[in-house]
């Protein structure tokens, strides 16, 4: 194709004498024509090209500020389940807390009842052993008893009329002393310079062994347990009687 600014074949040839100047001047042809379908062609590819781009743009704008909301909402559900989760967790352990308070509790409870249990176990078996003890000793006593009871109901049949022997020659009277289980023996002419003197002794029969409570004038104790104790090894009132008026006689000297 020929360039739009090449001269025609005509400029190579002289122009005839008869034509002017202007005539011979070469005719040039510019191509307005195929210039500006070319520049409209160009105009509506760049047209097309910017709409293209402007509706990608505005697609991808759309489709950004649409990922952009989805986005936002995935994470205002993700900080909701998130407060819901803390929640859950705050009340999970607030449970826990609770519960591990309660055992707590319980486990110090059922230790204290073990405790008073085992305090009360040990204190019911002291008391059974305690009743179990006193009940051999109140059966022992009642057998003593039973059988102080028979030797002297037996003794007091042969001993009657010893006794009033002995209340005649030891100058001696019975009487009672104020309690079922004493009996009080008062003795005269055991002072010499006054046989009218009285002289007097509390003997206690409320257990196996006699035992003198009270006696006056006062005498000394540990002859009055050694007459005790040949009393009670004999069994024997005589012994008694003879001995505590032997005391007193020698008390009355001193």
């Amino acid at each position: 194709m020929a360039s739009v600014f090449e001269p025609s074949l005509s400029t190579s040839r002289p122009p005839p004498p008869s034509q002017s100047l202007a005539d011979s001047l070469p005719s040039i042809n510019f191509g307005f024509e195929e210039l500006r379908d070319r520049m409209a062609r160009f105009t509506a590819k760049f047209d097309a090209f910017i709409e293209q781009g402007r509706k990608r743009v505005l697609e991808e704008r759309n489709q950004f500020r649409m990922n952009v909301a989805e986005l936002k909402e995935d994470q205002r559900m993700k900080k909701k389940d998130i407060e819901i989760i803390q929640l859950k967790t705050n009340t999970y352990q607030q449970t826990m807390a609770k519960e591990a308070a309660e055992t707590r509790e319980m486990q110090s409870a059922i230790a204290a009842l073990s405790q008073q249990r085992d305090k009360q176990a040990a204190m019911r078996d002291a008391l059974k052993e305690q009743i179990a003890a006193t009940q051999r000793d109140i059966e022992a006593r009642l057998a003593a008893q039973k059988a102080h009871a028979a030797q002297m109901e037996a003794q007091a049949r042969f001993n009657v009329p010893e006794l009033d022997f002995w209340v005649t020659n030891l100058c001696m009277r019975i009487e009672g002393a104020g309690a079922e289980d004493r009996l009080k023996f008062v003795y005269t002419h055991v002072d010499e310079k006054n046989w009218e003197r009285e002289a007097w002794f509390e003997l206690s029969t409320g257990s196996r062994e006699y035992d003198v409570r009270h006696c006056r004038p006062k005498l000394e104790r540990e002859k009055v347990e050694r007459v005790l104790e040949r009393v009670n090894e004999t069994r024997e009132l005589a012994v008694l009687l003879k001995g505590m008026r032997e005391l007193f006689v020698e008390a009355m000297k001193l």
